[in-house]
């Protein structure tokens, strides 16, 4: 809930990376994050190996650039927490002055994911999130940023337009209508089910309502077998 300032409280924050896991499939999102399910595979192990390798740095300094790493990130306007990759700051004469940089630098933020380029915008939102986060933090307008991609190995840049911030409000509004309601979407299997991690708990081909469901009436159907067994 808002507070009187129009902002969300420090213990009601999102992960910023929940957005990326929403927009990609609500389902997923509400397994994750309503029931609190979770299972490895082969695709978010090279991904967790990825981020350690980018978060492991150290900051470094290259000419007009400075390069930070695992920068913490919050957005009390928007209800988000969390942390980029990498944030480039540059020299920017019209950017935000950051305590112990001389000067003015405008920050760019990268964050690194394994595979390509994909397509739906799963990826843009989450770093449009970053974006939108160090533009709270800082007081200054964050034009741009980066995903680097671990197969073709260079970036594509993402310019953080008016679609793209709004398709970020509505994703957090909409994670919150799901953790408000705590409900899970109904499976539906295409072609994103192959790739995901939790498809064994997910059950796209049962047609479960969640895999929370699943185990409850599990549960139930057992307790009824053994009232029917001990008798009145």
């Amino acid at each position: 809930m808002r507070d009187r300032a129009g902002g969300y409280p420090e213990d009601e924050l999102i992960p910023i990376s929940a957005l990326q896991h929403l927009v990609f499939c609500e389902r997923q999102f509400s397994l994750m994050y309503v029931e609190g399910l979770w299972a490895e595979n082969r695709f978010t192990v090279e991904g967790a190996e990825l981020h350690a390798q980018v978060d492991g740095g150290e900051a470094e300094r290259r000419g007009e650039v400075c390069i930070a790493r695992a920068v913490p990130l919050r957005s009390l306007a928007l209800g988000l927490t969390g942390r980029s990759d990498v944030v480039e700051l540059r020299r920017d004469e019209t950017g935000a002055r950051i305590p112990g940089l001389g000067g003015r630098w405008r920050p760019y933020p990268i964050e690194y994911k394994r595979g390509r380029p994909k397509n739906h915008r799963a990826d843009e939102v989450q770093l449009c999130a970053q974006a939108l986060c160090l533009e709270e933090m800082l007081g200054v307008e964050v034009q741009l940023g980066a995903l680097f991609y671990g197969l073709p190995r260079r970036r594509t840049e993402v310019a953080f337009d008016t679609e793209l911030r709004q398709l970020v409000g509505s994703a957090a509004e909409r994670a919150r209508e799901l953790l408000g309601s705590r409900e899970t979407p109904t499976a539906r299997r295409d072609k994103r089910c192959e790739r995901c991690s939790l498809i064994e708990l997910c059950q796209p081909d049962a047609g479960q309502r969640s895999a929370y469901g699943y185990l409850v009436r599990g549960i139930r159907a057992a307790l009824s077998v053994n009232e029917e067994r001990e008798g009145p």
